[in-house]
């Protein structure tokens, strides 16, 4: 089987989607299946291009059996709603053009940003080949929540985009099971939708010591750990939590933000402008890497903006963390809430409510202090139920019987 799959982000890049489709794509490598992945040169979030490579036409490589085929598009920092656009606009086009020349038996695009699933879609149509939209969010519901632009006729637009683009694929992938009631909803058909949640590669993610030097070097010994470890933006209500910080007022805790984002600068300026010691700002290391800090953290920190629309979202950032059996302070209500929950792998807190945060902060402290493993039998099973291989051969049955259904026609 030859799959061609496009996604505006992939390895070296690091974020949850460049991860999620490495991730599938190999384990779909190692059951057979011949993966061409379109992508662009690698430059998120910063939208500065990584070291050894160039903002090209067309470049070709191979990343543990995928061929990987990188194209040009218009690169922008993750931030200002016209220059993303541009970006994303531009991928859509050079992705669909060297996809007319890439043999395939069935075509993948990834969405959010939903302009790859339009290049996917066109794809498909010219092609005659069945093509997959891959949803990891719901566009353009999600950048209303976050308030990127008010101006309806802009949102009316592309919702009816998104629909004619479900209605359009041979099959919809959702991440949650939120997302797949949302599109019925819509008028969808149901049949046409499966779910393939996020998870963890735990050849990569599992439970290791203190990375006692890593604590020395950040000057945190015998400190309480609360770590954040992923994009700064606008849907993260990271402002609120170091609001918070400034509150609580307690030097045993030390609060560690990891990552880069369109907010980063924001939340680094209010953190100076309050005065607060307690807390440190460190640049995106490699996906490498990302354990070794992991490793350090007493409790991970996951929230997201008060917004019904997060409520059907779940995070990718917390199955890395549970599989290193670090506990969750989640702020997203929901489907994620009942899955941290379901598994005892940590504490909801109310998004944006200061007493609830603040409270549920120290009653997850004094746990871990009594009994640093208390967590660690839900986070083990929550790890072992949303291992990324298991979900990676659910996603290719999918796509096997979709291929074998196209050519009994």
């Amino acid at each position: 089987m030859r799959i061609l799959f496009l996604s505006d982000n992939f390895p070296p890049e690091y974020n949850a989607p460049a991860s999620r489709t490495f991730e599938h794509c190999k384990e779909w490598v190692a059951s057979g299946a011949d993966v061409v992945v379109i992508t662009c040169a690698p430059n998120f979030p910063t939208g500065v291009v990584y070291e050894g490579y160039k903002n090209k036409l067309y470049q070709k490589e191979v990343l543990e059996g995928i061929t990987v085929i990188r194209v040009w598009s218009f690169i922008t920092p993750n931030n200002g709603i016209f220059k993303r656009t541009l970006d994303f606009v531009s991928f859509s086009i050079t992705s669909f053009f060297v996809g007319l020349f890439t043999k395939c038996d069935i075509i993948v695009a990834t969405s959010p940003q939903f302009f790859t699933a339009v290049s996917g879609c066109a794809l498909g149509v010219i092609r005659r080949k069945p093509w997959v939209m891959e949803v990891r969010d719901i566009w353009p519901e999600s950048i209303q929540a976050v308030g990127v632009t008010k101006l309806n006729w802009v949102i009316s637009f592309l919702e009816w985009v998104e629909l004619n683009l479900y209605k359009l694929s041979s099959c919809v992938i959702v991440v949650t099971e939120s997302f797949k009631e949302n599109l019925i909803r819509r008028g969808i058909n149901p049949n046409k939708i499966q779910i393939v949640k996020n998870g963890v590669d735990l050849t990569i993610y599992q439970p290791q010591p203190k990375d006692e030097a890593l604590i020395s070097q950040l000057s945190l010994r015998g400190k309480f750990i609360v770590g954040y470890v992923g994009t700064h933006g606008l849907a993260h209500s990271l402002d609120f939590i170091v609001r918070s910080i400034k509150k609580e007022n307690n030097q045993s805790n030390h609060f560690l933000f990891i990552g880069d984002g369109a907010e980063k600068k924001n939340i680094v300026k209010l953190a100076s402008e309050l005065g607060i010691p307690n807390i440190s700002f460190i640049d995106p290391v490699k996906k490498s890497e990302i354990g070794t800090y992991l490793s350090i953290l007493d409790l991970a920190l996951v929230p997201l903006r008060k917004s019904s629309t997060f409520e059907s979202v779940i995070p990718s950032k917390i199955f890395e963390s549970v599989a290193m059996h670090i506990p969750i302070l989640l702020g997203v209500d929901g489907e994620t809430r009942n899955i941290i929950e379901q598994y005892s792998a940590g504490i909801f807190f109310e998004p944006e409510n200061e007493e609830d945060f603040l409270g549920k902060l120290q009653q997850m402290k004094s746990t871990i202090v009594s009994d640093r493993h208390f967590y660690s039998a839900g986070c083990q099973k929550m790890a072992n139920d949303f291992n990324r291989k298991k979900l990676a051969k659910n996603m290719l049955d999918i796509l096997t019987d979709i291929i074998t259904k196209v050519n009994s026609k």
